[in-house]
């Protein structure tokens, strides 16, 4: 069974970065399609940015320029670098992983990120 941990959420004022972190356990990583989801109170839960098994990347339109999705597949670790943070970004960030062969589907126990002076 898949594992993922999450770490890296917090509280920072409007301008200000943060630095997710997802570790996956019991996976080959270079199996997996891996994303960063985000779920605001009352909001669905929308891509933030997804990274392919090949390293093709999008992001959602609302942090384009802002946010940088990687992965290293040595660690078997993916990162957002969020960069800018608004009160919009404001939501539980979620980690999320796709076996290429199976479509298998995984998810994190999420982060709280918090935009807020």
């Amino acid at each position: 069974q898949v594992q993922l941990v999450e770490s890296g959420g917090g509280l920072v004022q409007p301008g200000g970065s943060l630095r997710l972190s997802c570790a996956a356990s019991r996976i080959d990583f270079r199996a997996y399609q891996l994303g960063w989801y985000r779920q605001a109170p009352g909001k669905q839960r929308d891509l933030v940015a997804h990274i392919s098994s090949g390293g093709t990347i999008t992001y959602g339109d609302s942090v384009k320029g802002r946010f940088t999705v990687s992965r290293d597949n040595a660690k078997n670790t993916v990162s957002l670098e969020m960069n800018s943070l608004q009160p919009d970004d404001t939501a539980i960030y979620y980690c999320n992983v796709r076996n290429i062969f199976t479509s298998v589907s995984s998810w994190g126990q999420g982060t709280q990120v918090t935009v807020s002076s």
